[in-house]
């Protein structure tokens, strides 16, 4: 049984997760770990922003997970614009997890790595601190502004070093994140759990192709995720131009589904290569519009750069192109790798031309296609399964727990203070 993992018992534990960058349930991850806690006997409080079109509401309880949400406006501009983003984050996360009352564990989900702070007043009530780590916020910098490392990147490794220092327990998203939080955050190899991120295979299943996607072309192409300075939409629109341009190939439609803070760019980008006729935007859409389109496609895209932040991290939608038993072209990336083996092809160094034509070599390969997307359901029901991951979530809330009395006596919630061993 779960519960058995978490602790030794079902006796009510409660747990605070806090999320500053996506609102729940859409952020998967934070979604797959609170259904999970639940499961395992805990009372499951989140705090986290509002959507703009989805998770709108204040207050909410899904599926036995207890919502609280506050508004907010996300940054613009640079790194100028966080500190009022962040500012209003920390002021509203303080003032709900006030509301929320004791709690045994306050998990923390970053960026940024300033949720240390409502997390250290609830350490010294009595919690203990659980750091998600789910990027790293000086990888990041480098890789989303451009600004080498200035003072604003010596600032981020402070708060990092700060956040790890709190910690009572690290959760990685996978080995290269862990070794960073032994390595650099001088954590003890056995306070760090490795907590991959997975699909959810109920909601993603392949289902009959619909021809009517591709356009008149007799392929479909796809990519999925968000369109950030980081993500590299920019690199597959120039190596689809090179595929049409320098490789003759116009036997192709594709599809780009996401949004962010690069969309408007990327949709002019692929107007001036001349790609309007070839590409289309969907912005977000609805999880059963996302199967049509990931069942119907030949090929997946994951054209990720290879920078300081994306050579170590997991893509989720190279995780989600595997569920759905799609071919992938990435360029090299050490935890790409790691993550598809032989369900991708990959790309070195950066070079859009060999992107481009690794996509025309899927293409023409139909059985390829088939072996390497029947490689990738197979890893990611197998060693890749979120039921590995909640061994391991839960492996790490027994850890941070040991010795804890919960705080989960009538008194103990009456009056704000643990009950004394």
């Amino acid at each position: 049984m779960l519960g058995d993992t978490a602790g030794g018992d079902r006796s009510g534990r409660r747990a605070l997760i806090l999320v500053e960058n996506l609102s729940v349930p859409f952020d998967r991850r934070v979604w797959q770990e609170c259904t999970t806690l639940r499961d395992a006997g805990w009372t499951v409080h989140v705090i986290c922003p509002r959507g703009n079109r989805r998770d709108t509401e204040a207050e909410a309880e899904i599926d036995g997970v207890r919502i609280h949400r506050y508004p907010l406006r996300a940054a613009t501009g640079g790194p100028a614009g966080y500190p009022r983003e962040y500012g209003s984050a920390l002021w509203h996360t303080l003032r709900l997890a006030r509301k929320v009352g004791p709690v045994d564990v306050v998990h923390a989900c970053n960026p940024p790595d300033l949720l240390f702070l409502p997390a250290l007043w609830l350490k010294r009530r009595g919690a203990r601190f659980v750091f998600d780590q789910h990027d790293l916020v000086p990888e990041l910098y480098l890789s989303r502004f451009g600004r080498g490392k200035d003072l604003l990147y010596r600032a981020v490794c402070g708060l990092e070093r700060l956040t790890y220092r709190t910690a009572d327990v690290v959760l990685a998203t996978n080995e290269s994140y862990r070794d960073v939080a032994v390595r650099r955050g001088g954590r003890r190899a056995e306070d760090v759990f490795v907590v991959r991120s997975a699909p959810d295979v109920a909601r993603f299943h392949p289902v009959p192709a619909e021809p009517g996607l591709m356009r008149g072309k007799p392929h479909l192409l796809c990519y999925l995720g968000v369109m950030g300075p980081q993500d590299g939409v920019d690199y597959a629109l120039r190596a689809l131009a090179k595929l049409r341009d320098e490789l003759g190939r116009t036997d192709w439609h594709a599809v780009f589904v996401g949004a962010g803070d690069t969309f408007d760019a990327m949709v002019e980008l692929s107007r001036r290569l001349g790609l309007a006729d070839h590409v289309e935007f969907t912005g977000r859409v609805p999880d059963a519009d996302l199967v049509r389109y990931l069942s119907t496609a030949d090929v997946c895209l994951s054209p990720d750069p290879h920078n300081p932040l994306n050579d170590v991290s997991t893509m989720n939608k190279v995780l989600e192109y595997m569920v759905m038993g799609r071919p992938i072209v990435s360029f090299d990336l050490r935890e790409a790798r790691v993550s598809a083996g032989d369900a991708a092809v990959y790309a070195a160094g950066n070079d859009e031309a060999a992107f481009a034509g690794l996509v025309a070599e899927l293409l023409d390969d139909p059985e390829r296609r088939a072996r390497m997307g029947a490689i990738g359901r197979e890893r990611i029901n197998g060693p890749l399964a979120w039921r590995n991951s909640q061994t391991a979530l839960l492996a790490a809330y027994a850890a941070a727990c040991r010795g804890l009395t919960p705080v989960s006596s009538s008194a103990a919630l009456r009056t704000g203070k643990r009950p004394r061993r």
